[in-house]
């Protein structure tokens, strides 16, 4: 059963500082995430060392496979996802997800069409880190990956190439190279 934040937030105010550390303590030991949040939190170069991780698994999952499997979204995803939960920095978060954007890009670009479901990932993706930054006012910083990733669809089929112009277009309203279609 799922506990409320408030049992929760009861619970930890009954602890002692001693016993509120062996809890922390307790935790580390036992969870992965946990680990992860505090090498992030405590090493000066710890978000950097995440994203750089993060990317390494985007790498790995956007290259082709032996088994022909094509590339692991799921494993692309969750990479993204667990690198939003540990950072505390809105630039390396946009950062991820175009990262994510681009490898699905360069991936089709290398090898040709892939399919619906990895274009709507890719899409989605891309729209995800438009929206980020424009809310976190990052557009400046991002704008010419966002642009870059547009133009370089041109031609891709299953209508790849139109939505990301359309969220590109929606999002930054700055001119694109004419279609070479």
């Amino acid at each position: 059963m799922s506990r409320k934040i408030s049992e929760i937030s009861r619970y930890l105010e009954s602890l002692s500082a001693e016993e509120l550390i062996e809890e922390i303590k307790k935790l580390h030991k036992l969870f992965p995430d946990v680990r992860e949040y505090y090498k992030v939190q405590l090493q000066d170069n710890g978000e950097e060392e995440l994203l750089a991780k993060c990317k390494k698994i985007l790498q790995k999952a956007f290259s082709p496979y032996s088994d022909y499997s094509g590339p692991k979204l799921r494993e692309a995803r969750n990479a993204v996802n667990d690198f939003i939960k540990l950072s505390g920095n809105s630039s390396n978060i946009a950062e991820a997800m175009i990262y994510y954007a681009e490898m699905g890009v360069k991936f089709t670009n290398d090898y040709g069409d892939i399919n619906e479901a990895f274009y709507a990932s890719v899409e989605n993706m891309y729209e995800k880190a438009a929206e980020y930054v424009n809310e976190h006012e990052l557009k400046d910083k991002f704008v010419e990956r966002f642009k870059k990733m547009a133009e370089e669809t041109d031609g891709i089929g299953w209508g790849f190439h139109d939505t990301l112009v359309d969220i590109y277009l929606g999002h930054f309203n700055l001119p694109l190279r004419k279609s070479k279609w």
